[in-house]
């Protein structure tokens, strides 16, 4: 259906709404109040829509990935490196700003809502690029891709929330473009998590510099529609469940501290790889040696898959609750660098897939050996376990009170709030000696280049709306 009859058929049912509706119950300022939240409704509610659709997607290519893995193992060497030539030739070919985790895309995105470049945000925030983003990120994952979804949500989130803005008509009230953006971020990582607390802290901490006054209103409400929506298909669920979680007093606190920076050391070594990796890969320039490039990843993969089985792939969320929740005490020791390598090429091989929940089962087994290094009991370990979690988040994406909170809200343990919290000061800080910034900030800049350098979109009559979003954009 052309842009043009979605935007008419959508004026059409605003200008009902309003008629039927808002001039007969509400003043002057309640009602432009609700007209320019509006948009913002409709967007949380596809958001949350699109959060189940994609998670049940993705819980079914994962459990496939583990199927065939499981079955004939030996298929490794070949559906991994075609599934991984795959979703790289999706990002490639469709939508280069699908390709990696979403987050820094938005970042960049909201970077460039000045009324001089926010046309250039479509190249990295347009339903297209949404689109190859879930496919893409489907397709490495049942090729065995070590990923996550919780980044790509944002970025499809963010993209949506785009969409819907742009869609009010000329003469009504319209939030700011920034605000949209930023907004989108929020509900997507709450719909992923089902953390409205994470997404907001996640906004305030990551996404925008913007004073929260600007956009609480807009932000609270998303979130909790987003929420809702995806509680109505999913249930009132924890993303990890109910870990029973003991805190021994005295040396036991020093220790869950000491695994919390080792962790936060970790997630930073773990970003600078990343970085590394996204160096080494401009090496490349032409398409044969890119694909070669992208197979490798896929045969080393491979490799580890074949050896060590369903533990080696995945989004690593059923690691997490295995650990939390039936730890035998002898997690293999093998299997936290054999998944920080996966996280890697994964993520290195230009497909779509994001970090979030790699990183916290990476923290997960990381915390699990060191607990066995110290001979703690298995019924104590699930403090240092969810601290280790929050510490290599926080070392990867350097944003201590969202891994923090994700964390809490996703297990519930308030007992252990404290713990959390000072374990990602703690591993904040020991990440900032290996680098400043975060992964998520190199990147941005990388793809605000890449968005400023791309054909510049057609410039149509602004109309007046655009023009007060202009106005608010530059404030």
């Amino acid at each position: 259906m052309p842009e043009s009859e979605i935007t008419s058929r959508y004026a059409r049912a605003l200008a009902w709404l309003d008629q039927h509706l808002l001039r007969q119950l509400y003043t002057e300022q309640v009602r432009r109040l609700i007209l320019r939240s509006f948009p913002f409704w409709v967007a949380s509610l596809l958001t949350g829509l699109m959060a189940v659709g994609y998670e049940k997607v993705f819980s079914w290519a994962e459990q496939v990935s583990f199927t065939w893995l499981q079955q004939l193992p030996p298929l490794a060497f070949v559906l991994t490196p075609l599934a991984f030539v795959g979703s790289w030739a999706l990002v490639h070919f469709l939508a280069p700003a699908s390709r990696g985790s979403g987050i820094p895309q938005v970042m960049a995105g909201i970077d460039l809502s000045s009324p001089a470049h926010y046309r250039r945000t479509g190249y990295l925030l347009g339903l297209r690029v949404a689109a190859v983003k879930i496919v893409s990120s489907v397709v490495l994952l049942l090729g065995g891709g070590v990923i996550g979804r919780e980044g790509p949500t944002i970025q499809v989130a963010a993209a949506i929330f785009r969409a819907i803005n742009k869609l009010q008509p000329a003469g009504w009230p319209r939030l700011s473009r920034q605000i949209a953006l930023v907004t989108g971020g929020a509900a997507g990582l709450a719909a992923a998590f089902n953390t409205p607390l994470g997404g907001i802290v996640f906004v305030v901490e990551e996404l925008t510099q913007i004073h929260l006054s600007r956009f609480r209103m807009a932000v609270f409400t998303a979130v909790i529609i987003a929420g809702l929506t995806a509680q109505q298909f999913l249930g009132s669920y924890l993303y990890l469940g109910y870990p029973r979680v003991t805190s021994p007093g005295g040396w036991f606190q020093v220790l869950a501290m000491m695994a919390a920076a080792l962790c936060g050391l970790g997630g930073a070594l773990f970003a600078k790889v990343l970085l590394g990796l996204s160096r080494y890969r401009k090496r490349f320039t032409t398409l044969p040696q890119r694909a070669g490039w992208v197979v490798c990843c896929g045969l080393v993969l491979a490799c580890l898959a074949y050896a060590i089985g369903p533990a080696a792939v995945g989004t690593g969320k059923p690691l997490i609750n295995t650990l939390l929740f039936q730890n035998n005490g002898h997690t293999p020791a093998y299997l936290f660098p054999a998944r920080f390598v996966g996280m890697a090429l994964s993520y290195s091989s230009g497909g779509a897939g994001g970090v979030f929940a790699t990183s916290l089962s990476a923290g997960a087994l990381l915390g699990d050996g060191l607990a066995q290094l110290f001979n703690i009991a298995v019924a104590d370990r699930n403090l240092i376990i969810l601290v280790s979690m929050v510490g290599f988040l926080t070392g990867v994406v350097r944003s201590p009170f969202t891994a923090a909170i994700l964390v809490l809200e996703m297990t519930d343990r308030h007992s252990a709030i404290f713990q959390l919290l000072l374990g990602a000061l703690l591993a904040q800080a020991v990440a900032a000696l290996i680098d400043p910034h975060s992964l998520y900030e190199h990147l941005k800049h990388e793809f605000a280049r890449e968005a400023l350098d791309a054909p510049a979109p057609s410039r149509p009559t602004r109309t007046v709306p655009e023009v007060a979003a202009d106005v608010e954009d530059a404030a």
